[in-house]
């Protein structure tokens, strides 16, 4: 057998987590009084128009979705990722599920303030926006699907019905310029912004 040149060795491991770099959003959901929750998320992924999110149990987000289902994913930018952390160890949901507890999430009502994010009012839907945010998705929830093989998470299909952007990242009226627009990655839980540009495919229009 010839020798294979340049093999590289891997190990078996057993991660916590699997966020092997996914953006960050600012999830912002309806609360019973029409006040706003907002939950940073690092599950998504978008097919057309259509955002589907993984959601974890327990939490503020999941409730007000299936009593509202209506929502805004926000998209911060790497600017903003200490309001993100700021909003981390927080929760809306009262009292503190006991698994969170133990995590170290409190108690916080008033997402906005702890924040400091500033809401604009949406086209559509109920919640707000949020303003620093370069992208804002305004979405309905087509369907909510809690799996068998997990009781940890559910998986929130949703349509965008009005997306926002910030005049500056706009190219040719209805791109997002790549050169301008970064998300922040949240890469095995570390912060991260986009380094330098590779290439592109070949079906970029811009």
């Amino acid at each position: 057998m010839k020798e294979m040149k340049g093999m590289i060795n891997s190990d078996i491991i057993k991660p916590k987590i699997l966020y092997y770099g996914t953006p960050v959003i600012l999830l912002n959901t309806l609360n019973e009084d029409n006040t706003v929750n907002i939950s940073p998320i690092s599950s998504s992924w978008a097919l057309g128009d259509y955002i589907i999110l993984g959601i974890g149990l327990g939490g503020k987000a999941i409730e007000n979705l299936e009593r509202h289902p209506e929502c805004v994913i926000n998209l911060p930018d790497p600017s903003l990722w200490e309001n993100v952390e700021q909003l981390a160890p927080h929760t809306g949901k009262y009292p503190v599920p006991n698994g969170k507890a133990t995590n170290g999430f409190t108690y916080e009502k008033d997402k906005y303030a702890i924040s400091g994010l500033i809401p604009a009012d949406s086209v559509t839907v109920k919640p707000t926006r949020i303003m620093e945010c370069p992208i804002q998705i305004e979405a309905k929830v087509n369907h909510i699907r809690f799996p068998d093989y997990s009781s940890m998470f559910a998986i929130v299909e949703t349509e965008a019905v009005h997306v926002h952007a910030h005049h500056d990242i706009v190219l040719n009226e209805h791109h997002i310029d790549p050169a301008k627009w970064s998300p922040i990655i949240y890469n095995f839980r570390h912060y991260y912004s986009l380094g330098n540009p590779l290439g592109k495919t070949f079906r970029a229009e811009t």
